[in-house]
């Protein structure tokens, strides 16, 4: 994987994990904090997709490595709302 590629999927990342933030309306960071939660978010999206047996909606392939899209939102907005969740019972 070329450096421009890494770019390209840091990237792609980062928008996932900025959708994610802004349905939940959780935004505590920056654009590092979107970026991880873009990828978090695709391991648990890929991971639902698998345990439910839907298949991959939209996914870009960047370096040969894929990264489902519409997953990757799906499980970064219950990822975010979880931490949304759990910060919330905190006084």
């Amino acid at each position: 994987m070329s450096l421009v590629e890494l770019l390209i999927l840091l990237l792609v990342a980062a928008i996932c994990g900025g959708l994610a933030q802004s349905l939940t309306g959780y935004s505590h960071g920056g654009c590092l904090v979107s970026i991880v939660l873009g990828f978090i978010g695709a391991l648990i999206g890929t991971w639902l997709a698998r345990l439910t047996g839907l298949p991959e909606i939209f996914a870009i392939d960047v370096g040969g490595t894929r990264l489902p899209i519409i997953w990757s939102i799906i499980g970064g907005t219950l990822f975010c709302a979880l931490l949304q969740f759990m910060r919330r019972g905190r006084p």
